[in-house]
């Protein structure tokens, strides 16, 4: 098989071993309608998959000192804990000399027990736990099959975690229901789960029946564009006066590397996309997660000569990266803020801009809301750093900013 070479930069799968097969019935999940695309599968990755994605994920980031193995649904809990033992097993075999392997995990939680924490915690995985708030904010879209109430079973399964010492973070999507309550959700995460890491995950959903990327009427639990703005500017300025350095919420580290780095570190902000994949139960690789779609299918990791490498570096996917910065309409080329979000995720991009352009993202307004809204603070981190400092040090000079007052930005970002 193809290797990959000096030129070609490091890649980032999530395998989803269940495919689309899920214990919950969350009313806003588009990747349970991908069952479609697998009539009659049962939905479980077969060991000969799995020891082929781990060795040729291995082989392509063999100069690397640490590769990384992303497992995803679907809810993956559901192959069993003897899946997870043997996919160790097999890394442990392909892994090069003083090269580790790091695995993450996103679960619902449900299936999570005192087992599958010893053998998280010995095994060093990072998980990701989907929780959106408060009991009533949580349940508001996510039930089980029966539309029974899950809530218990993931707070259950964050304060196992904690208890033996797995690393976890909490994934929450940004919705119609909670998004009128930022300081809510913020707080129950920090104060009653004691959880340090906060992904905050959009809800952009079209209304189809595929699933796929098509059309552009949403949901009504889609998250409005200006309260999304308002949900993140909420949290951030209780964030910024007193959590930088304890807390971290994932879009806001992101934002703050494009101004240190001129880059964001995050999929969703930078110039391409191509870089994170997703690979089926069955070994069928895909551009993207958000694009599990049959014109989007680069091939078989199992069958394509070329190898998951070469199908990561084939003209289809670089063609699918470029097109992020090459669809872009005017008014995000033309904006100020272009370098921190770079029209953000595609999939977002549902709606024409005021000159007519296809193009333009759905959370467009919330997000440069909230840009304008930080920038002062962010440029202000962003010289911390670079004198050597560390960002918390910002904590001291918002505190003696007056709430409702605040400084004007020091410059204008082109």
């Amino acid at each position: 098989m193809s290797h990959v070479g000096p030129t070609i930069r490091p890649f980032h799968v999530l395998a989803k071993p269940t495919g689309a097969r899920c214990n919950c019935a969350c009313d806003y999940c588009f990747f349970l309608k991908k069952e479609r695309l697998y009539p009659g599968s049962e939905f479980r990755m077969p060991d000969e998959v799995m020891e082929s994605f781990v060795r040729q994920t291995i082989e392509a980031h063999a100069g690397l000192p640490e590769v990384e193995i992303a497992w995803q649904g679907g809810e993956p809990t559901l192959m069993g804990i003897d899946f997870f033992h043997r996919a160790v097993e097999a890394e442990a075999r392909y892994a090069r000399a003083g090269q580790r392997v790091s695995n993450s995990l996103q679960t619902n939680g449900l299936l999570i027990d005192e087992e599958w924490c010893r053998f998280l915690r010995e095994n060093g995985f990072l998980v990701g736990l989907s929780l959106d708030g408060p009991r009533e904010l949580h349940d508001a879209y996510r039930r089980d099959k029966a539309g029974a109430s899950v809530f218990d079973r993931a707070v259950r399964a964050a304060r196992l975690m904690r208890e033996h010492g797995v690393a976890f973070n909490i994934l929450a999507t940004v919705n119609a229901a909670n998004s009128p309550h930022p300081l809510e959700v913020y707080r129950f995460f920090r104060d009653e789960l004691r959880a340090r890491y906060l992904q905050l995950i959009p809800i952009v959903e079209r209304e189809n029946e595929t699933g796929d990327r098509e059309g552009t009427r949403l949901t009504e639990r889609s998250v409005e564009p200006a309260a999304y703005g308002r949900f993140l500017i909420a949290i951030f300025d209780e964030w910024v006066r007193r959590d930088v350095g304890t807390m971290f919420v994932t879009f806001f580290d992101s934002v703050l590397a494009a101004y240190v780095c001129g880059e964001s570190t995050v999929c969703a902000l930078r110039r391409e996309c191509g870089e994170a994949l997703a690979l089926e139960h069955n070994g069928d690789l895909y551009a993207c997660d958000h694009f599990v779609e049959p014109r989007h299918l680069l091939g078989n990791i199992m069958s394509e000569p070329v190898g998951l490498a070469g199908l990561v570096a084939s003209e289809k996917q670089r063609a699918f990266g470029r097109a992020k910065q090459a669809t872009l309409p005017r008014v995000c080329r033309e904006c100020r803020f272009l370098f921190i979000c770079n029209g953000e995720c595609p999939k977002n991009r549902v709606l024409a801009s005021p000159d007519g352009e296809p193009g333009l993202n759905g959370l467009c307004a919330g997000l440069k809301a909230f840009f304008a809204h930080t920038e002062g603070t962010m440029r202000e981190m962003a010289g911390l750093l670079a004198r050597g400092l560390p960002a918390s040090g910002v904590m001291g000079v918002r505190k003696a900013i007056p709430r409702g007052g605040r400084g004007r930005p020091r410059g204008r970002a082109r």
